[in-house]
């Protein structure tokens, strides 16, 4: 048998073998190194070697932020993203396998997109972001290069500034265990990890098995996607397990030994070390011997607790106490926690130094120079020592500990994991931090708390109640994975009002089940006496109502929702439901004036938020684009905190404000990040009108595969028959068909609108023009009857509400239908009537494709002139816009007038010059930059890395042609009020 010293120096075993897994990593670095993030999975069962591998990979670097997932925490949310960032939360300390313990709390992030902003600017720290391209660090580069103004100290030899061949190490950011992470900060990670682009970073995350459920989806898919570096760990070779005997000190293991020890333990180094350690020479006796099975090794819970029972009392409470504070903590505090446990006389011959340098020499922890925290070696060994701890003693370190931890959460926890049974005070005082975590809109930790309380509840009913609120919680978090499970459980309940609202509230994609129960919730809510049930209950009618598209109802609920409790986080956006209600119901003009003033949005409480986000989307509708953007910009710029849900639709209105304005590549980039955002909560479904609208920004683009790929995945959701999802659907396949010049494929994508329109408000014009699309199509096909038919309502309501972007619309579709039947007169008439109404509308497109259709009937009409003149100006608005497919169109008639290309080639060809070369994303960093932001603000506004942006302006700047800031603003000024789109608005309008 091995001697006690023998037994210490395990933990200090020689790593052995695994170089085809070194090499990968190696190479994975490198490329990190040249700034191509990486993403590196690396699996095997437990005690494989994962850890030690990577271990040996970064033993000499010295930018690694480290987390590992805990079995026993992993319902702590963030708990792994505290150990990433530090104490702080910032990523202060970077330095070799930093991160602090879960000691901090978690209810600084509102959910993990936040969370994952965070980690963003942490990573940003860590690589020394301002070294790069397009960096606006002036004391770190000469300043004229890209995101520097300053010209005078170009030559700076400024501290930080490193030649441009020297290799400038990646950051390495390690997640090991990730099967026990939180899941909380798995979708942070997620988040992060999306968005790096020009990184130097590289990305480990190690895991049993990368089909383990507790992998969030969105991680897993990340990590074995193609271009993810992907390192299976299996067991060792009979070679390599014979040099792990002589590291552990084993002499005279033959190859035929270690053939059979191969054999005997799949070459599993924990398996082997544990019976080398074990058996010593006795195991080679028994390997040698055919006719003998060699032992398996004891458990591992046997292993750890001989080295604790060799332990002097002082070091066993350290390491006891350290086992309930979790698997790394300080040792002031675990000493705080270990003395409570010691007699009088073993505490006063005891020090904490002496006991932490015992338990770190007999392998229970360990500890490093400049590292705050002291550790367990592996999980197995914390939970060993955890586990052995009998009720009586756990219970009482649990107490000692929430006497000493400062987080409220955490004393909580620890009082919670000491109880014997249920606790009502206890319990309450858990759903009071819950619920203050929910007010906060810290959904994920409200959740947990809410958890906890429930387990704790004194009777049914209060374990019940929370549960409830704990699901609702989770809910909001995006954090429901199997909905249909939740509700299953739920409805097991006592009947009630919060059980019928909440079985409601998961049933919304089932509209008559959503309908039913949420009645009953109402029935049995006294809205007097509880107002925050009745105002949740009234949330949901007012979201039910809004996906069938009734405006009125939707706006009378969320009413009634605000005045019965104006505070309740959880009805999210119910001021936008509102004002959207009120809008859809034919009372936008009215509703926007009765808003009165609002503050900037940097400044506004949640509440002033969403009417903020409410009077953009109201502005939009009712034409004012420049007031429509500025407003959704502003809120969201400043919607970080918020929801993830509020966030998406916070992106996709803003979006459809910049397609409606012709900020083309602005709506691209805000779609994308909208659906990013859905994908990372495992809500796709929140974003549905965002894939229609991105279908339609790809189709005018003439980028056809991308919009029929959104269409598609519209389409999959409208197979249930319900409203919006059939709405978004039937929209998306029209202006795909449109654009390609279908028309018969337009008819068939909005068929199933006829039979909606009636249920909702569809036709209110400003909110979702359609009738327009479908009587082009009619006319198209040569059915004027019908055409009429599905233009003269809207033209009615038009004219009723004074809409002068649906009146043009009218026109254009009018004077198309009119010329058709071959009334020349009337069809001048309405084209004429269209150019007085485009005078008043800000939408390029909208205006473009009235030109265009109006030099079609003059040209026909033999009347090339004047046709010329209207086929011109839809053409420099096409151009502008970049719209190849109309733009072919509009080519083709002024070739059918005999009227060659005006102007030179370049300003013939669409995105050929100035900020019109750029990308979608390079223009939307380049307008940001060019507004006055740091690229750390810009970052911000885009949810990227600093990295990204620095990557971007360094192919902005030799794109423009330019080699300062200030001489990117000029170039983009250059090109027009729109910086790229060159789209003004129509006359009358202010740019």
């Amino acid at each position: 048998m091995p001697s006690r010293a023998g037994r210490a120096e395990v933990a200090q075993v020689e790593f052995v073998g695994r170089t085809d897994s070194l090499a990968l990593l190696a190479a994975a670095r490198e490329r990190a190194r040249a700034g191509h993030p990486q993403r590196v999975l690396v699996e095997g069962p437990a005690g494989i070697g994962k850890t030690a591998l990577i271990r040996r990979f970064l033993r000499d670097d010295t930018h690694v932020l480290y987390g590992a997932g805990e079995e026993a925490e992993a319902g702590l949310a963030f708990g792994v993203l505290e150990q990433l960032l530090g104490r702080d939360g910032n990523g202060a300390g970077t330095g070799a396998w930093t991160g602090a313990g879960a000691g901090v709390g978690g209810g600084r992030w509102a959910d993990a997109h936040a969370a994952g902003a965070a980690l963003l600017e942490a990573l940003d720290e860590a690589q020394g972001a301002g070294g790069g391209p397009g960096s606006d660090d002036r004391a770190a580069r000469g300043p004229d290069a890209p995101g520097s103004d300053d010209r005078a100290t170009r030559d700076s030899d400024a501290p930080g500034t490193s030649a441009p061949d020297t290799p400038v190490a990646p950051v390495t950011l390690v997640l090991d265990d990730a099967q026990w992470a939180d899941h909380a900060s798995l979708q942070a990670l997620t988040f992060a990890v999306r968005r790096l682009r020009a990184d130097r970073v590289l990305v480990l995350v190690v895991v049993r098995d990368a089909e383990d459920t507790r992998l969030a989806a969105g991680l897993r898919r990340l990590f074995t996607a193609d271009d993810a570096v992907r390192v299976r760990l299996d067991g060792l070779g009979p070679a390599e397990l014979a040099e792990l005997g002589g590291g552990l000190g084993v002499r005279g293991l033959t190859a035929r030994a270690a053939a059979r020890l191969h054999a005997h333990t799949a070459g599993n180094p924990l398996h082997v070390k544990a019976l080398l350690e074990q058996e010593g020479a006795g195991l080679l006796e028994a390997l040698g011997e055919p006719d003998v099975t060699p032992p398996a090794p004891k458990s591992f819970t046997a292993l750890v607790l001989a080295k604790l029972a060799a332990c002097s009392p002082a070091a066993d409470a350290l390491v006891c106490a350290a086992a309930v504070l979790g698997t790394h903590c300080t040792p002031a505090d675990a000493w705080e926690v270990a003395v409570a446990d010691l007699l009088d006389e073993e505490r006063r011959a005891a020090d904490v130094l002496t006991a932490l340098e015992e338990a770190v020499h007999t392998g229970l922890l360990t500890e490093a120079p400049g590292d705050p925290l002291i550790r367990f070696p592996h999980p197995l060994v914390h939970a060993a020592v955890y586990h052995q701890l009998g009720p009586s003693r756990r219970a009482a370190l649990h107490l000692s500990a929430a006497r000493t931890v400062r987080d409220q959460a955490h004393r909580l926890r620890h009082r919670a994991l000491a109880a014997a049974g249920p606790d009502p005070e206890l319990a309450a005082e858990l759903a009071t931090l819950g619920r203050r975590f929910a007010a906060e809109g810290a959904w994920v930790n409200a959740a947990g708390q809410l958890t906890a309380a429930a387990r704790l509840g004194p009777a049914p009913a209060v374990y019940e109640q929370y549960t409830l609120e704990a699901v609702e919680c989770a809910l909001l978090a995006g954090d429901v994975p199997d909905m249909s499970e939740v509700a299953q459980r739920i409805a097991q309940f006592t009947p009630g009002g919060w059980r019928s609202y909440l079985l409601g509230r998961l049933s919304l994609f089932d509209l008559d089940r959503a309908e039913a129960l949420l009645t009953d919730a109402w029935h049995r809510c006294d809205p007097a006496a509880e107002p925050v049930l009745g105002a949740r209950i009234a949330g949901q009618f007012a979201a039910l109502h809004g996906s069938m598209s009734h405006g009125a109802e939707m706006a009378e609920w969320a009413d009634l929702a605000i005045r019965l409790a104006p505070d309740d986080t959880a009805t999210d956006m119910i001021r936008v439901l509102r004002l959207s209600g009120l809008a859809m119901s034919g009372r936008a003009p009215q509703t926007l004036a009765a808003l009165g003033p609002l503050p900037d949005p940097a400044l506004a409480t949640p509440a002033q938020l969403e009417e903020l986000l409410g009077r953009g989307t109201l502005r939009e509708w009712t034409g004012d684009l420049t007031g429509a953007v500025r407003d959704l910009g502003g809120v969201f710029g400043a919607c970080h905190g918020r929801a993830a849900s509020f966030r998406v639709v916070a992106a996709t209105a803003l979006a459809s404000a910049e397609y409606r304005a012709g900020r083309w590549d602005d709506a691209i980039v805000h779609t994308d990040l909208a659906l990013s955002l859905a994908a990372d909560t495992d809500q796709p479904h929140i974003a549905l009108y965002c894939r229609m609208l991105a279908a339609q920004v790809h189709a005018v683009r003439g980028t056809f595969a991308k919009a029929q790929a959104h269409a598609r995945v519209a389409r999959v959701y409208a197979a249930g028959g319900h409203v919006n999802p059939t709405l978004w659907a039937a929209l998306a396949e029209a202006h795909l068909a449109r654009a390609q010049g279908r028309p018969e494929e337009v008819l068939a994508a909005l068929g199933p609108l006829l039979a909606l329109a009636p249920r909702g408000d569809l036709e209110e014009p400003g909110t979702i023009p359609w009738a327009d699309l479908l009587a082009e199509a009619w006319t198209a096909l040569g059915d004027e009857k019908r055409a009429t038919q599905a233009l003269a309502p809207y033209e009615v309501l038009a004219t009723q509400r004074g809409h002068h972007g649906a009146l043009l619309a009218a026109a254009r579709a009018r004077g198309t239908l009119e010329a058709a039947r071959g009334d020349t007169v009337a069809a001048e008439r309405a084209f004429r009537s269209g150019l007085k109404h485009a005078a008043h509308v800000e939408a390029p497109f909208d205006r473009a494709l009235l030109h265009l259709a109006y030099g079609g009937f003059l040209r026909r009409a033999g009347r090339r002139t004047r046709a010329g003149e209207q086929l011109r100006t839809a053409r420099d608005l096409f151009v502008r816009l970049d719209a190849p497919p109309d733009l072919g169109r509009c080519e083709r008639e002024l070739a059918a007038c005999g009227l060659g290309p005006v102007g030179s080639a370049a300003e013939r060809e669409p995105r050929t010059r100035g900020a019109a070369l750029l990308t979608p994303q390079e223009l939307a960093v380049a307008r940001l930059v060019a507004s006055g932001l740091t690229n750390r603000q810009v970052a911000r506004e885009l949810v990227i890395s600093v990295k990204t942006v620095e990557y971007h302006l360094g192919r902005i700047f030799p794109k423009l042609g330019v080699d300062s800031r200030t001489r990117l603003t000029a170039a983009l000024a250059a090109d027009g009020p729109d910086s790229g789109d060159g789209l003004g608005s129509g006359p009358g309008h202010a740019p």
